[in-house]
């Protein structure tokens, strides 16, 4: 069988793929929406006309967001970051399958950014026990309190403003202050997919169940426009977990987050 990496642009074809793991490419398939597509790049392994392997590229404002993920085993997708490394920017942020950075490591220099699980909603029954009436939806006009809680309760967030254009970000207030928002990276009633994010608490309001209320908010509103809702979360961090737990999400995959920087 004779295998060679090739550059995709048909849509259909990349969402015929993906879904034959959605769980694993939730990110990847909202991103053939509309609102993404123009700002997507995607390299395939190609074996006899067939598609085998996959790698998203999105092109965030400051670096390239990398993905490239698979299942056991990892060779195919191993010689698909080898076959279109060379057309890689020199700074790219990668989310890949554990094993697979090894390809990259006589090009760039790796700096761990962690262990990441991915789950999925699979018994949103549980979302009916949740209280939600306190929460707001949140859009254009909060811009300001969202990035400043952004600022105060998680540097370094990656939030994109366009994302309020969605409609899906909820936030809680304590005494007229905003004090816990969630929101989501990917949201795609097209393909029927959406991805959690943003999601925090101020330090001086944790511990009152203030995530698990907004997030069951965002929850119960993309089910009504999409079959599966997903999320990212670092692997090291048990209570964000059992609170994703308690919703109903379970384990789907695990990954690491790279920052990539080409060696000189």
């Amino acid at each position: 069988m004779t295998t060679r990496a090739v550059s995709v642009h048909d849509r259909a074809r990349l969402a015929a793929f993906l879904r034959r793991d959605a769980p694993l490419h939730l990110y990847a398939l909202g991103d053939l929406d509309d609102f993404f597509w123009p700002h997507t790049l995607w390299y395939g392994l190609e074996a006899d006309g067939e598609l085998r392997q996959v790698i998203l590229g999105y092109m965030a404002p400051e670096v390239l967001v990398l993905h490239a993920l698979t299942g056991d085993p990892i060779a195919e997708m191993g010689a698909l970051l080898a076959g279109v490394r060379h057309l890689l920017p020199a700074h790219v942020y990668a989310h890949i399958t554990p094993g697979l950075q090894e390809v990259l490591a006589d090009w760039y220099l790796i700096e761990h950014h962690g262990a990441y699980d991915k789950m999925v909603l699979a018994e949103p029954g549980r979302l009916a026990g949740v209280d939600t009436t306190a929460t707001e939806r949140l859009g254009s006009d909060d811009l300001a309190e969202i990035q400043a809680l952004y600022a105060a309760s998680y540097p370094g967030n990656w939030f994109d403003p366009r994302m309020l254009a969605t409609g899906h970000y909820y936030g809680l207030r304590e005494g007229g202050l905003l004090v816990s928002v969630a929101g989501v990276h990917v949201y795609s009633p097209a393909q029927r997919v959406a991805a959690l994010g943003n999601i925090v608490t101020h330090p001086s309001a944790r511990g009152r169940g203030y995530a698990t209320i907004v997030t069951a908010r965002l929850c119960r509103e993309l089910l009504v426009t999409v079959e599966r809702v997903g999320l990212n979360v670092r692997a090291d961090n048990p209570a964000a977990i059992a609170c994703y737990r308690r919703l109903g999400f379970v384990r789907n995959a695990g990954y690491e987050e790279l920052d990539l920087r080409l060696m000189r």
